[in-house]
C-alpha cells in the first residue's frame, strides 16, 4: 500500500508534496491523490506524535485528510470569499484538530476534525464577511449558514425576477420548521443578510446580555470536542456506570450504599444515617460505616473497569 514516506521532503516540510495555494487547481489535484491512511496506520501517527511529538507524523496525518478540508470549504462558496482563503483556514482548523486527536477515544480523527474544519472556516466567515454580527445564538449561526442555500433551493415559477430574493411565507415556514426557529427570526435574518457592516464582537458599552457577539460563541471551550467527550462519558457513568457498579455488591451493601448516597428525602434531605441502618439490621453504626466503605471500593473498582 502506498504511505506518505515515499518523498523525503515530507520529514522536513511536508506541505513539499503539495503545490501552493496560489495554484488552487494543481493543489486540489495533489491533495486528491495523496493516499489516505488505514486505521491502523493512523493509530500508529497519532501515537507517535502523542507520545512522542513526532512531527513526520502529524504530517502524514494531516497530508491524507487535505482532501477532506477541500471537500468541507466548497460548501462555504457561497460567501463570496475566496476558495483558497477557505481551505487555509480549514487547514489550520486541521492542524489543531491533529494536535489534539487522542487516538485512544475510539474514533477516527476524519470525524473529529470535521468540527475544527468547519469551526475554523465560520470564524474566518465571520470576521471578514461584510457583515458579520448576524448571529448571536447557536440557532440563529444555524440559521445564518442555511439560509443561503435554502433559499437558492426555493423554485417559484410565480415570482417574477425582481422577487425572487425575497422569500414568500410559505417559504418561511419551511425555514422555520426545519430549522427549529421562528419565523420572526427567519425574517430577521434575511434582513440582516442584506443590511451593512456591524461589529463582530460587542461594542464596550454594551454590557448587558444582550452584548454577546459570535466572538464569544466562537471561543466557547463547551463546545471544544474533547469537553464534549468528557461530559458525555460522565453521563454515562452516573447513569449505566452506577447501575453496573451496584450489581457488584451484595443486597445488604446495595441497599446501605443507596439509602446513604442516592435516596433524597421529600423534604430535600438525604436518606437514612449510619444510626437509622444500625438499628434496621441490629448492628453497630460503626460497622454500618466499614460496610459502607467497603462497597465503596468495590463500586470504585467496577466504575473503572465499566469506563
Amino acid at each position: 500500500m502506498t504511505t506518505l514516506t515515499h518523498q523525503s521532503p515530507a520529514i522536513t516540510n511536508p506541505w513539499a508534496l503539495v503545490p501552493s495555494l496560489g495554484n488552487l487547481d494543481a493543489y486540489i489535484t495533489a491533495a486528491n491523490r495523496l493516499p489516505m491512511l488505514t486505521p491502523e496506520q493512523e493509530q500508529e501517527f497519532a501515537r507517535q506524535l502523542r507520545d512522542n511529538n513526532d512531527l513526520e507524523a502529524a504530517g502524514k496525518l494531516v497530508l491524507s485528510h487535505l482532501r477532506l478540508v477541500v471537500s468541507v470549504s466548497r460548501q462555504y462558496l457561497g460567501y463570496g470569499l475566496s476558495h483558497a482563503d477557505l481551505i487555509q483556514e480549514g487547514n489550520i482548523g486541521l492542524m489543531k484538530a491533529v494536535k489534539r486527536f487522542d487516538p485512544d477515544q475510539g474514533v477516527r480523527l476524519v470525524s473529529y476534525a470535521m468540527h475544527w474544519i468547519k469551526a475554523e472556516i465560520h470564524e474566518y466567515i465571520l470576521k471578514n464577511w461584510r457583515m458579520v454580527k448576524v448571529a448571536t445564538t447557536k440557532a440563529q449561526r444555524k440559521l445564518f449558514f442555511n439560509l443561503r442555500s435554502m433559499k437558492q433551493g426555493f423554485k417559484s415559477d410565480a415570482l417574477d425576477a425582481t422577487h425572487r430574493n425575497t422569500l414568500n411565507t410559505q417559504e418561511v415556514m419551511a425555514v422555520a420548521t426545519k430549522l427549529n426557529v421562528k419565523p420572526e427570526e427567519v425574517l430577521e435574518m434575511e434582513m440582516r443578510m442584506s443590511g451593512g457592516d456591524v461589529l463582530l464582537d460587542p461594542t464596550p458599552n454594551e454590557d448587558s446580555d444582550e452584548a454577546f457577539g459570535p466572538i464569544a460563541y466562537l471561543t466557547d471551550t463547551n463546545h471544544e470536542p474533547t469537553a464534549m467527550m468528557a461530559a458525555h462519558q460522565r453521563d454515562v457513568l452516573a447513569s449505566d456506570g452506577i447501575a453496573a457498579a451496584l450489581n457488584v455488591l451484595d443486597e445488604r451493601s446495595r441497599r446501605i450504599v443507596e439509602e446513604r448516597w442516592l435516596k433524597v428525602q421529600d423534604n430535600g434531605s438525604g436518606g437514612m444515617t449510619l444510626h437509622d441502618l444500625a438499628a434496621e439490621y441490629g448492628v453497630s453504626a460503626e460497622r454500618i460505616r466499614q460496610i459502607e466503605v467497603a462497597a465503596m471500593k468495590k463500586m470504585k473498582a467496577a466504575l473503572a473497569e465499566y469506563a
